[in-house]
Formats: structure tokens, sequence, C-alpha cells
């Protein structure tokens, strides 16, 4: 059996985790993450080693803009 590697995946990487639980997860009725708790889900994603993290749609939702801003000039890990 062979293996197709998507386009820029790490070789040698068997396995990835791509979690959509501030995209998905935020659609749910009765649930609202501020800008803050995106950052702080994904800075707990970041820690159990999640690879990607769908973040949302920046230009979207204001709130989604702020989180992709935010989450480019500073470091998941405090």
């Amino acid at each position: 059996m062979t293996r197709t590697t998507p386009a820029g995946t790490p070789l040698g990487d068997d396995f990835h985790v791509y979690d959509t639980t501030l995209r998905d997860g935020a659609q749910r009725e009765g649930i609202s993450y501020s800008v803050a708790d995106k950052l702080a889900v994904a800075r707990m994603l970041d820690d159990l080693g999640v690879g990607f993290i769908e973040g949302g749609w920046p230009g979207a939702l204001p709130k989604d803009t702020e989180f992709f801003a935010k989450a480019a000039v500073e470091a998941l890990k405090q």
C-alpha cells in the first residue's frame, strides 16, 4: 500500500489532527466565543499538539478578523 502525501505536509509525519472547534463548534445555538476565548482554546489545542486549528473565517465576522490579527502577532503559547 502506498500513501499520497498532500502538498506542504512535512515528510515523516504519520498522523495529523485538524480541529474545527473554533469554527464548527461556535455555530451551535447558545455558543458565543469571545476573541479571548478563541485564543485560550487555540493555546490549549496547541499545547495538546494539534497541528491544524480552524479558527473561523477572517472577514466574515469582526471577532474572527480580530482573532486572526491577534493570533498572527502573538504566539499562542504564553
